[in-house]
């Protein structure tokens, strides 16, 4: 089936979440060579947008109001009895219930569901590797009105499977053995034109790891193409959608290659790379594609393409730690880099443009910067944690202009700061953790200063992973006592905080 690509570990940086497991092909000694743009001062941003940190945030038109029931959250349930965690992982929202993995020291790491505050409660979803060592399911993926994962039944090795959110109609779908998130940073399993595509071999079969397509019946999973012809694998990977078409990296011979696909055997070369050249961390964003190229250097530069090997070309190279927390506002991407520049890691902004590629402010002036992280953008605006060195760590937001980036709230005077962390937009409201002396709590936010408080979660610190599913915004937080179990709080459409939910 081919030789797999060698395993290269990119060095964690602080400020992500998730360690970077690229997948390359074997070394070569002679990596493209990536230009160094000049340390110059970038361009002023266009400063013609207004701010105010006390209009309310733009809610999404094609929704409902919603809002929190009150400030007390709840633990949901110790999954794993004692201080030991749980090991909640693989979040996923569904159709009134949220799926994840946990771990409750008998059945070793599983499938769950939650309901939130209300409905069932929280149960393990289906044993489906029974004793201590579990089924460790991965890359929960949604396609309609069904989740795809990948586990491990004792049995058929690690195979897809598929599940409606009940016990019986969790079940495998086929016996193939797709790529899992160990092998590749980036979607492993992606919903595009209502059916699943992914990366994975037959047992025995002739073609390798190849593009498959699932629509979660055994006779309707099947091999796309063998995008490589023979036994050599193409290891399509990294998987994205953008502008109606399939974008994935694969391997051909020495060389990898970002293409663009419709889901079918053909496919278009956009970029050619050496094999320990890895191409990753793709963002959608006004029309374009973005996404980091690293010639084995621990150092990336940023692309842009429209979908034509014409129209793919490189924006600019960042010294230091990748570009991190890329996001898209307003039409452009915005993202924090440059933590080995002059100007030290700062926020910036790229329109798809050489010229527009730029810092947006330099709100910490020097060479340590103001490290920007948890980018979340709320309505017309971009909040973020950042350290201007006079008020520390706070949470700071920007309309996407040099003038319209201000702090936006001061929680703790003074130089030690709050040290914001999980920032996260959901319906009209922004989550987040924040330390004002009692260690890391979960805050809320409308966008606006005087709406921002503190939820009571008791003796819980340090939320992680808000998402919303039902009625209920999800988090995980550790105690003394249970360890890390999962919270919630009510959230729901305006004035309906009283009533149960249908």
């Amino acid at each position: 089936m081919g030789q797999a690509p060698t395993i290269h570990r990119l060095t964690l940086q602080e400020g992500l979440d998730l360690t970077e497991l690229l997948m390359t092909m074997s070394w070569r000694a002679t990596p493209v060579l990536l230009t160094l743009l000049a340390a110059c001062e970038p361009p002023p941003v266009d400063d013609t947008l207004l701010s105010s940190n006390e209009a309310p945030a733009r809610r999404p038109t094609d929704h409902r109001l919603w809002e929190p029931c009150g400030t007390s959250v709840r633990r949901l349930e110790d999954i794993h009895p004692g201080p030991q965690e749980a090991a909640i992982q693989e979040r996923l929202h569904g159709d009134g219930l949220l799926f994840f993995t946990a771990d409750d020291g008998q059945h070793g790491a599983e499938l769950w569901t939650s309901s939130g505050t209300q409905g069932e409660g929280t149960r393990l979803l289906r044993d489906i590797a029974p004793g201590p060592e579990g089924s460790n399911p991965t890359d929960l993926t949604r396609v309609g009105d069904r989740l795809f994962f990948i586990a491990d039944d004792g049995v058929n090795g690690r195979a897809l499977w598929t599940s409606d959110g009940t016990s019986e109609g969790t079940s495998l779908v086929k016996r193939v053995l797709p790529i899992g998130t160990g092998l590749g940073e980036g979607q492993t399993l992606v919903a595009y034109r209502g059916r699943l595509y992914f990366s994975a071999a037959a047992p025995g079969g002739a073609h390798g790891n190849e593009l498959w397509s699932s629509d979660g019946t055994d006779a309707g999973t099947h091999e796309v193409a063998d995008l490589v012809p023979g036994e050599d694998s193409s290891f399509p990977r990294r998987f994205a959608v953008h502008d109606g078409s399939l974008y994935f990296v694969i391997s051909v011979g020495e060389e990898n290659w970002l293409v663009r696909s419709e889901g079918g055997a053909a496919f278009t070369p956009l970029l050619e790379v050496f094999e320990d050249t890895v191409i990753f961390r793709m963002k959608s964003a006004g029309g374009r594609l973005f996404f980091l190229v690293d010639p084995d250097e621990g150092e990336a530069t940023l692309y842009v393409t429209d979908g034509t090997a014409e129209g793919t070309r490189r924006l600019r190279f960042f010294p230091g730690r990748y570009p991190h927390d890329l996001v898209a506002f307003q039409g452009r991407l915005y993202f924090s880099a440059g933590s080995d520049a002059p100007e030290g890691e700062e926020l910036w902004v790229s329109d798809g443009t050489v010229s527009g590629t730029r810092r947006v402010k330099d709100i910490r002036p020097g060479a340590e910067g103001s490290a920007p992280a948890f980018l979340a953008v709320l309505g017309d605006h971009l909040y973020f944690a950042a350290d201007d060195g006079r008020h520390g760590r706070e949470l700071w937001v920007s309309d996407g202009t040099s003038k319209g980036t201000k702090l936006f709230a001061d929680l703790v005077p003074g130089t030690e700061g709050a040290s914001p962390t999980e920032v996260t937009a959901i319906q009209g409201w922004i989550f987040f953790g924040a330390n004002t002396g009692h260690g890391v709590e979960p805050w809320v936010s409308n966008g606006t200063v005087s709406s921002t408080r503190k939820l009571d979660a008791g003796t819980a610190r340090d939320p992680r992973a808000f998402i919303r599913s039902g009625w209920d915004v999800f988090f995980t937080a550790e105690d003394g006592a249970s360890g890390r179990e999962l919270y919630a709080l009510p959230f729901r459409p305006a004035s309906e905080c009283h009533q149960t939910k249908p």
